[in-house]
């Protein structure tokens, strides 16, 4: 924990407590990407410092989380797509998201369905925007609640895990977010699989 961002948000979490979490974690689920490897890991360590508790940690961050993700959902749900095309053609770049990033979203969300609002909250530059084809295609509110809940809980946890044990040793830090990634990737192909195969079994028996 040496570098200047990462002290930074040791101190800002520290002084904004569980709302700044939220607040970080929400602007990361949203339209404005900020690394959630950057908040929840300095969160983790103030619990581990005996400063926070690590429960409430990981609540604000899936609150935060599902919070952004809503922000998405109905930014795509009044803007529509060619609105929102329109938008992106026009501050896309400042937002690190192009017309291209969106297609290859909705292209994830028509392949695998309601599925990808859980299994896209685990792949790294689809967690942030996963929310907006949901929006598009109106999705059910409480079936995009929870399957967006269950995908950043498990992210969540995952980050918390890494600070709370690792948050003294920034290498070790680095090294498990890197495998516990990959390990999380493998999961959400897992789960598409799994999903994939029910379905199609369900339809054979038809």
């Amino acid at each position: 924990m040496l570098s200047e961002v990462v002290n930074f948000l040791l101190e800002t979490i520290g002084r904004l407590g569980y709302p700044g979490i939220f607040l970080l974690m929400a602007l990361e689920s949203s339209l404005f990407p900020f690394p959630s490897e950057v908040v929840i890991p300095p969160a983790a360590y103030l619990a581990a410092r005996g400063e926070m508790d690590l429960g409430l940690v990981i609540l604000s961050g899936i609150g935060g989380s599902v919070a952004g993700a809503w922000f998405n959902y109905f930014l795509a749900l009044k803007l529509g797509r060619p609105a929102l095309v329109k938008f992106l053609r026009k501050y896309g770049s400042y937002l690190f998201l192009s017309e291209a990033t969106l297609f290859k979203v909705e292209e994830f969300f028509g392949r695998h369905g309601h599925i990808s609002t859980f299994v896209g909250r685990l792949i790294p530059g689809v967690r942030q925007y996963i929310s907006l084809p949901a929006g598009i295609g109106r999705m059910n509110g409480l079936f995009f609640t929870i399957f967006t809940a269950l995908g950043a809980g498990i992210w969540v946890t995952f980050l918390a895990l890494c600070g709370y044990f690792l948050g003294r040793n920034e290498a070790l830090l680095k090294q498990a977010l890197h495998r516990g990634t990959f390990g999380v990737l493998l999961l959400a192909g897992l789960c598409v699989f799994v999903y994939m195969w029910y379905h199609k079994r369900k339809r054979s028996k038809l």
